[in-house]
């Protein structure tokens, strides 16, 4: 089969698997990527998250990653949903994280991606990647023409914003590349000027020691007693820059029923929060990307809210 052929066999898969946008691009050095990301890590923009200068070559190099690696395969998958949690005053989680863990669900999705490869256009040698490599997944998907990055550093796509999981599958198959589109965040300073830690510390460029994601799943150590106050009652995660960003009005809810929110977590009280067990919270959260936190992170970060915000 033809280059084109191949390409077009692809895209048929992945609207099949429910991706909502897939995107193509040679397998080849990041230089400005490279550039940018050795800027970032001297100034200390990732914290202690060490495993970050790591691998660097095959952050940049997908060739270093899966020897013989030809083509990037992007994929997007929504996960936006219009439900939020009840009670106001109770903790907030992000909303990537309301139910099945992304890696599970994506992850499965990938292989069968890959099965109907080998079936319909032979067999390939290749990886898939979600969120769980050395990979630059926004800078691909920005490659393969599947948006932009925003000025909160998040992938922007024009027809439905910003509330999706980013996937690769980098392969030995030749394809035909897609082009990137142009930047659409204009003027626009919404994320910026939300952001209650000043993480955003120029446009394009996120101090990811200041995220509120980072100090509540990252980091392994107390909060810093600096951002008492600032942490908008968020306990797992943040969604601050994407909520406010104008191209989120056309989000969509999503179609995957093991994104569902479940109802208990959506429906807890503040104080069924504070007074969290660690049965409560390994039920409530199995196979949840909360998880990751682990009880004790996750009582760490409920008990610093709750310290701040009686002062």
């Amino acid at each position: 089969m033809s280059k084109a052929a191949n390409t077009y066999t692809i895209k048929q898969i992945s609207k099949r698997l429910g991706f909502d946008f897939c995107g193509i691009s040679k397998a080849e050095l990041l230089s400005e990527e490279a550039k940018q990301l050795e800027k970032w890590l001297k100034q200390g923009h990732h914290g202690k998250m060490t495993y970050m200068e790591n691998h660097f070559d095959k952050r940049v190099d997908p060739r270093k990653l899966v020897p013989g690696a030809k083509s990037v395969i992007s994929l997007l998958y929504n996960y936006y949903t219009d439900k939020k949690q009840q009670d106001e005053l109770a903790p907030k989680i992000s909303k990537y994280a309301y139910n099945k863990d992304y890696h599970f669900v994506i992850k499965d999705k990938l292989k069968e991606f890959v099965f109907n490869i080998q079936e319909e256009i032979g067999e390939i040698d290749g990886r898939i990647f979600v969120d769980s490599a050395p990979v630059l997944d926004k800078a691909w998907a920005k490659r393969s023409g599947l948006g932009w990055q925003g000025k909160h550093s998040n992938l922007l796509n024009r027809q439905m914003g910003s509330f999706f999981f980013i996937a690769e599958i980098i392969s030995d198959l030749e394809l035909e590349s897609d082009s990137p589109i142009k930047d659409h965040c204009g003027t626009c300073t919404a994320c910026i000027d939300a952001c209650p830690t000043d993480a955003i510390v120029e446009p394009y460029m996120v101090d990811g020691s200041k995220c509120i994601s980072y100090l509540t799943i990252e980091l392994k150590e107390e909060i810093p007693s600096d951002f008492a106050g600032k942490m908008d009652n968020w306990m797992f995660g943040c969604d601050i820059c994407q909520d406010v960003c104008p191209w989120n009005k056309f989000s969509i809810k999503n179609k995957e029923p093991l994104f569902e929110p479940s109802e208990e977590l959506l429906n807890m009280k503040a104080t069924e929060w504070q007074e969290l067990t660690k049965e409560i919270f390994n039920e409530l959260f199995r196979n949840s990307p909360v998880k990751r936190t682990k009880y004790e992170g996750l009582k760490r970060n409920i008990k610093f809210l709750d310290n701040y915000k009686s002062k």
